[in-house]
């Protein structure tokens, strides 16, 4: 490669993750603990379900699993999340899909940024979900405007990491000299401070208002505070978790468990209690803490209809927040209340209730031109000529996020909102339009058909 020749942002972005891992790893000894424990469960499950190495062998998702991290952020404003997304760019990073936390209780509406293309996604599924604190929830008219003078004192990124982005923006890349200086200067924006920049009784005063929204204020950065591998098996390592010296959070957020895992399951640990050194005195903090996801097949409209509705449904009747002394009760409402979602892949793709990805077969390709052919992709599926598998689902739900939240928090930090999304004032701030990550499913699976039907029907 010429010297100067641009690096891929798809090989940039997994640079950053590992320096991400590698920082975080540092700063939390038990995310070590934690993505051992993934790699034990992870190598069991594969030596025990061949058939599930087939299915990850030709999605490609097997290469991947070991790099696969979701990080999470929470930024203070506007100016803020137009910056990260800029940075997120030069690593072909774009925010997909629009949540709004308000309804559980968390002042934040959020994205996730991620590569979009099932070929960058290979090279690195690295996500970071990014929130943006809503100072307007502060009824506190004081201390709302305190909150808005110390955010607007902080600058999050590095004079050189702002340099390197507009760097890239107007020459197109990074050559590697430079792509390595930009993930040394991107790492600072996600690093712990254990300093705070106001005084102990201002922390309290913040922290009353709800938690969350001191983590955001309180410090010079949004220090990461969760790095997130991939589980094949969310219940194994929940259950081994104790073991390792690790309290999992009570309730594993999402789907109940299935033979077809669907969209996203995810469970935790408590967020860490650490020194803090304020303006005025010596205190705690807790933010970061340990998080584990097992990734399903994504839903279309219809399937994700379903999905929420069955949610509401045992939720409902739970009639309170999952939480530590009604586990037992909402897992076994949950499991009764989606009975009547199909558990297997067929069924799910003839209701129209998930994504595929279609795959030409070695009978397919040894048929090709042959006058009998199939001429419709049902019938070349039906033949055997064309196998189909689950889409992975890249992205998060807000119910679950705002669970992981409010775990982490503690039960004190909960506040009541309105439900109160506002997209247009998220896209105003962000500078640019959210993706919607159900046409991105659409369009990936329309690709695979595509190219199935141009291999045998050229």
């Amino acid at each position: 490669m010429h010297a100067n020749a641009h690096v891929s942002p798809d090989e940039i972005r997994k640079g950053f993750s590992k320096a991400m891992s590698d920082m975080y790893r540092d700063e939390v000894p038990l995310y070590g603990a934690l993505l051992e424990l993934v790699a034990h469960t992870n190598a069991r499950v594969l030596d025990s379900q061949p058939e599930l190495v087939q299915q990850l062998q030709r999605t490609g998702e097997i290469q991947r699993l070991d790099m696969e991290r979701h990080g999470a952020i929470r930024l203070g404003t506007a100016a803020e999340l137009a910056t990260i997304s800029r940075l997120f760019a030069v690593m072909g990073m774009q925010p997909v899909g629009y949540y709004d936390l308000t309804p559980a209780g968390v002042p934040v509406h959020s994205t996730a940024f991620r590569a979009v293309h099932e070929h960058a996604l290979q090279t690195s599924p690295f996500r970071v979900f990014t929130s943006l604190l809503r100072l307007e929830l502060i009824e506190n008219l004081e201390l709302r405007a305190f909150a808005e003078r110390a955010l607007a004192k902080r600058s999050i990124f590095t004079p050189g990491a702002l340099a390197l982005i507009e760097q890239a923006e107007t020459q197109g890349g990074l050559n590697a000299s430079d792509a390595q200086a930009f993930i040394r200067e991107a790492l600072e924006t996600f690093r712990w401070h254990n300093t705070a920049t106001v005084t102990g009784a201002q922390y309290e005063q913040l922290s009353n208002q709800h938690r969350l929204i001191a983590d955001v204020v309180a410090f010079r950065g949004p220090h990461i505070n969760h790095l997130t591998p991939r589980t094949l098996d969310i219940d194994q390592v929940q259950a081994a978790m104790p073991g390792k010296g690790i309290t999992p959070k009570a309730v594993i957020e999402g789907p109940p468990r299935r033979q077809c895992p669907i969209l996203l399951r995810q469970t935790s640990f408590k967020a860490l209690d650490e020194p803090i050194a304020f303006s005025d005195a010596q205190g705690s903090h807790s933010a970061r803490f340990g998080e584990i996801e097992q990734r399903g097949v994504a839903l279309t409209p219809r399937g994700r209809a379903l999905y929420d509705q069955l949610l509401n449904a045992a939720r409902d009747e739970l009639g309170a927040f999952p939480n530590e002394a009604n586990a037992e009760r909402y897992v076994q409402l949950m499991e009764q209340h989606f009975q009547v979602f199909p558990d297997n892949h067929a069924q799910m793709r003839e209701q129209g209730l998930a994504y595929f990805r279609y795959f030409v077969t070695d009978h397919g390709l040894a048929a090709r031109g042959h006058a009998d052919q199939p001429r419709t992709l049902e019938a070349l599926v039906s033949a055997g000529h064309v196998a189909i598998e689950p889409l992975v689902y890249e992205d998060f739900l807000p119910v679950s996020a705002a669970g992981i939240f409010q775990s982490n928090l503690g039960d004190a930090a909960q506040s009541h909102y309105a439900a109160n999304a506002n997209q247009a004032e998220f896209e105003q701030a962000l500078g640019r339009k959210t993706i919607d990550e159900l046409q991105l499913y659409g369009q990936t699976q329309q690709r695979s058909i595509d190219e199935c039907m141009a291999t045998l029907l050229p």
